[in-house]
């Protein structure tokens, strides 16, 4: 029996009745590589807002989550890179945003064990710093260890390069970076996509989000040119 075709297919203004106030949202990306630029440049235009946004930063060049920030739309941040976005650190420092830092890999196997429904992990990475402050330290066969929570989503916000219709998604190099992963830890899963096919045009070897945890499928406003991304239709 073949996948049944969903109705995944939406357009952006179609997604805003899915945000409310206060939502955590998972947005992928690294730098603007891989980051679901269409739909967050929606975000500031939707009535909800006081997010808390769980990214490895927070925009880059005035593009993407760099713009729901300006619209003052974030409240808390949870990530790994936020001095690229200056105006955000200012609003740091003046306590006008919070921000919990993690590094890099702790935040990819927070938001991983968040989608295989673990608790958290132990990891040795900033025992001894600032970032252990007031979380629980064990040590284990003579090494301290750090306990992280798990990292789930109400939305995750993905981009991918292709999707069919019933939603199963292919990367391509950089831009996978945190999509695989957000899109097995939130309630609802918005894939932005370069190109949309029929069912059967994708190889099964090729796909590395399946359809199962992929809600709403949107074709992206945005191209790639150079080391830049710009809007062509």
């Amino acid at each position: 029996m073949g996948v049944r075709k969903l109705e995944k297919l939406k357009t952006v203004d179609e997604l805003e009745p899915l945000f409310k106030d206060g939502m955590r949202l998972l947005v992928g990306g690294f730098g603007i590589s891989g980051t679901p630029l269409t739909v967050l440049h929606a975000l500031p235009g939707f009535r909800a807002g006081d997010y808390e946004v769980v990214s490895n930063n927070l925009g880059d060049c005035g593009k993407g989550l760099h713009k729901v920030f300006e619209a003052g739309k974030i409240a808390k941040a949870i990530g790994s890179f936020f001095t690229i976005n200056k105006e955000a650190v200012r609003a740091w420092s003046k306590g006008e945003l919070e921000i919990d830092l993690l590094p890099q890999g702790t935040l990819a196997e927070s938001i991983r064990c968040g989608g295989a429904g673990i608790g958290g992990f132990y990891t040795p990475t900033a025992v001894g710093t600032k970032l252990a402050e007031g979380k629980e330290v064990r040590e284990i066969d003579g090494v301290r260890y750090l306990f992280e929570k798990a990292i789930k989503g109400d939305i995750a916000l993905i981009k991918a390069a292709k999707a069919d219709k019933a939603g199963n998604l292919i990367y391509h190099t950089t831009a996978r970076n945190f999509n695989p992963v957000m899109a097995t830890a939130a309630v609802t899963v918005i894939a932005e996509v370069d190109e949309i096919v029929e069912i059967g045009e994708l190889r099964p070897e090729e796909i590395i989000t399946p359809h199962i945890y992929v809600d709403y499928v949107v074709k992206s406003k945005y191209v790639k040119r150079g080391d830049d991304y710009v809007e062509v239709n």
